[in-house]
């Protein structure tokens, strides 16, 4: 018989499947999530942060290696996966060309992170690479339980994987595109960490 675990998963995944907001843990905070493959998906998941989408969705990956199907990774970019993946950093790198995902922001960049908690990757190896931003409305606080999770969001989230607290710090935001990093959040690691690491 399937634990209570795997049937919210089993859940999820057919949920993300149609296109619908999912609740997750991290090791950060919660998050929510969209398959950015299915269309309407991602405008979805905007209108349940209410978050403009001038704020691009960065995607959740469940191997560093896939990463390199949807950015463009240089060298600063591979040593900050090493790194720092699975991890609290997020890296905002040149999208591959044609890849026709609506994200919001910037169409010729993509955020992606590598989490490290074993839940969202167990997900994320099913589900393929996610939208993922934390679970709140947007200019809110973040929601570190399901329960507060679905208080807050409500019918707008379809499923909450629910696997206890998430106690993290958000993930730090790192943008290599330019020549020199550029932290546009500081979260789980600092600057000088970051920059020890990309050069």
């Amino acid at each position: 018989m399937r634990s209570e675990l795997e049937e919210a998963i089993a859940t999820a995944l057919a949920a993300l499947a149609r296109g619908e907001v999912v609740g997750l843990p991290t090791e950060t905070v919660y998050g929510v999530a969209a398959d950015p493959f299915v269309a309407g998906a991602t405008d979805r998941l905007f209108a349940a942060k209410r978050r403009p989408d001038s704020s691009a969705l960065p995607v959740l990956v469940s191997e560093p290696e896939e990463a390199g199907r949807l950015g463009l990774l240089d060298a600063r970019a591979a040593r900050l996966a090493q790194a720092f993946w699975p991890g609290p950093l997020t890296i905002v790198v040149p999208r591959r060309p044609g890849l026709g995902l609506r994200l919001g922001g910037d169409e010729a960049t993509i955020g992606l992170r590598c989490p490290d908690q074993a839940v969202a990757r167990r997900l994320l190896r099913s589900s393929g690479p996610l939208a993922v931003t934390s679970a709140n409305l947007h200019g809110e606080p973040p929601l570190r339980t399901a329960t507060s999770l679905r208080q807050v969001l409500g019918e707008a989230v379809s499923v909450v994987v629910d696997d206890g607290p998430c106690e993290g710090v958000p993930s730090s935001v790192v943008s290599l595109i330019g020549p020199s990093p550029r932290l546009l959040r500081e979260g789980g690691l600092a600057l000088e960490e970051i920059l020890a690491v990309a050069g």
